[in-house]
């Protein structure tokens, strides 16, 4: 059995498991192309091995903060008996994030309490406290951390963050005036989707491959009943109704089961 490791291979896997070349797929080589897009679209948005979880770095340009110090083109709004307007405004507190990262999880801080500093507070409490484990517990060190941490972030607090897929743009609700300057770098915990011309393993996942495999199925039957009911020489008759049909319920199977067993639990992927 040939391994699908390219796009080339895999569409001919998938051609080769509805009959070809002993039988004629009437599907046009575009409409397999976009049903390939398809089923790798549907398999990155559901399927825990469709991503990967990964931390990026990002240094700001004194572009980035010129931009995110500005303002969008007004927005004019007016009331209902149109006597009074106002004009509305949005920061461009944006930078751009790659297409291809689904969702970002969270944008790590940036303190100063886990510098080498004499005068941090873990340098202390590891000096004065904990230069001997025998003698130590560890447990009020914990305690103690995650007190200051819970202090952290009352007084401090955590940069809100937005982001959505379709705009590639990652927004941090802060203060641009004194928060950042050029050359300071944020790490984000994110969620990426595969490449499959980059881990070519990806053609071989035996749910792509029947996904896929029944999204051009359907297509053929969508192709075939528009022309229901003619007769062939011979006497035979097209059902394309039949093939959509049965397609249709093999990828409602599939889809059930990619929710059941591969998703992964949807508090994973706010961001």
């Amino acid at each position: 059995m040939a391994i699908p490791a390219t796009r080339s291979t895999f569409k001919e896997y998938c051609l080769r498991s509805l009959g070809k070349p002993v039988i004629e797929i009437n599907v046009d080589p575009d409409q397999v192309e976009d049903r390939i897009d398809e089923a790798l679209q549907y398999f990155a948005q559901y399927h825990y091995d469709g991503i990967e979880k990964l931390y990026m770095k990002y240094q700001f340009s004194q572009t980035d903060i010129d931009r995110a110090r500005s303002n969008t083109v007004g927005d004019v709004a007016t009331d209902v008996d149109g006597t009074t307007s106002a004009t509305w405004y949005e920061q461009k507190n944006y930078i751009p994030v790659p297409s291809s990262v689904m969702s970002i999880v969270q944008v790590f801080p940036l303190t100063d309490r886990g510098g080498s500093s004499m005068f941090d507070i873990k340098y202390q409490m590891s000096l004065q406290d904990m230069y001997d484990f025998s003698s130590t517990s560890i447990v009020n060190y914990e305690m103690t951390m995650q007190h200051i941490d819970f202090l952290d972030n009352i007084l401090v607090g955590q940069t809100p963050i937005r982001h959505n897929q379709h705009q590639n743009r990652l927004y941090l609700d802060a203060d641009f005036q004194t928060n950042y300057t050029a050359g300071d770098y944020i790490i984000i915990e994110c969620y990426r989707k595969l490449d499959p011309s980059t881990y070519s393993d990806v053609w071989d996942d035996i749910f792509l491959k029947r996904y896929a495999t029944q999204l051009i199925k359907r297509q053929w039957g969508s192709n075939l009943s528009k022309f229901q009911g003619i007769q062939m020489l011979g006497g035979v008759a097209l059902n394309g109704e039949q093939i959509y049909t049965q397609a249709q319920e093999d990828l409602n199977k599939l889809e059930e089961q990619i929710q059941l067993a591969y998703e992964l639990p949807p508090m994973h992927m706010i961001g």
